[in-house]
């Protein structure tokens, strides 16, 4: 009984018509239910009225962004083969009118997504998406956080919202350029584990006495080491809003330079390959890193068009680097029995 009411809630009730992934909980690429599974949608053939329609649906405001190109990254199964031609006013996604077929042919590179007015914050001006200045969006309108008393707890909870790796640095005075338009938050004061930036104490919405030369700016890191420690672990680089591993054939030396680097650690100890952390999920890098070793993140890195190798999460790369604890590279090299 249990089943056969779910199925019919599945169904007629479109409990599951539509969600987002890859991003947060109002942000990521659309996946509609179709038949027993989940399918992504065509870039192309989808608009402002569709995203209405999604955001609507999940609770989560009006449509900000929509994005093409697989923004949140490749999704799996199947591409959704009807045009949505929503009119923006629906209660949900299949109410919607369809066209008998897409206009385009398309594949997971044209995966959609969608950001909602629900996910607030941003990073612009920087050379990631995980890098840049704060701006919030209030009453519709994006706008700045002033700098003063901004430090690395209030980054970290930037960092987190977004979904990116640790925070690296909080930097004030513009360091991403001055942003334009209202100063919504000033004296922002977190603790470090809020979920959300809007979470944190501040002067109030809209109450400051800064100007945009204070603007408050993240870096947030866009590569981890899982599976072991802050500084040694399973390399994963993130793609879009997916953290996608990196295959061993195709990092050397010079690209571990820059991801202990980037993560505040000492210099690379060892490179081991094989899936020396354990086997990664989801996708494997697409391209090869080719750092020069100077960089001071992994998004500074030239890459190459094609990796050299085919690889699967047998190929995992992992890495140990040193932490600032000036005997620690000793201990792992002897660990390591070298």
């Amino acid at each position: 009984r249990i089943l056969t009411f779910s199925l019919y809630l599945l169904h007629h009730v479109n409990i599951l018509g539509v969600r987002l992934i890859g991003g947060l909980r109002c942000s990521g690429r659309v996946e509609l239910f179709h038949g027993k599974t989940w399918a992504t949608v065509c870039d192309a053939d989808f608009d402002q009225q569709d995203a209405e329609v999604v955001c609507r649906e999940l609770g989560c405001g009006a449509p900000v962004e929509v994005l093409g190109a697989a923004a949140f990254g490749r999704g799996g199964g199947q591409v959704w083969t009807k045009e949505l031609l929503c009119r923006g006013n629906e209660s949900d996604i299949h109410s919607c009118e369809t066209s008998s077929k897409l206009k385009h042919d398309c594949s997971h590179d044209n995966d959609v997504g969608v950001v909602c007015a629900a996910d607030i914050v941003r990073l612009v001006g920087g050379s990631s998406r995980c890098a840049g200045r704060v701006e919030v969006l209030h009453r519709g309108q994006w706008g700045t956080v002033c700098g003063d008393h901004w430090d690395m707890r209030d980054a970290a909870v930037v960092c987190r919202e977004l979904g990116c790796g640790e925070a690296v640095d909080a930097v004030g005075n513009a360091h991403f350029g001055p942003g334009s338009g209202p100063i919504w938050l000033d004296d922002v004061t977190c603790s470090g584990s809020e979920s959300t930036l809007k979470n944190c104490g501040s002067r109030g919405l809209g109450v400051n006495d800064c100007g945009h030369g204070k603007d408050a700016g993240v870096i947030c890191s866009g590569v981890r080491l899982v599976s072991g420690s802050h500084c040694s672990g399973r390399v994963e680089v993130l793609h879009g809003k997916n953290w996608a591993t990196v295959c061993d054939a195709d990092f050397d030396q010079q690209d571990a330079e820059v991801v202990c680097r980037e993560l505040g650690c000492g210099p690379p100890v060892k490179v081991l390959s094989a899936a020396a952390f354990g086997r990664g999920e989801g996708q494997v890098w697409t391209e090869e890193l080719q750092c020069r070793g100077n960089e001071s993140d992994i998004y500074s890195c030239p890459t190459s068009s094609s990796l050299k190798d085919s690889c699967s999460h047998d190929n995992d790369v992992g890495l140990l680097c040193a932490t600032k604890f000036p005997d620690l590279s000793k201990v792992l090299t002897c660990a390591l029995g070298e």
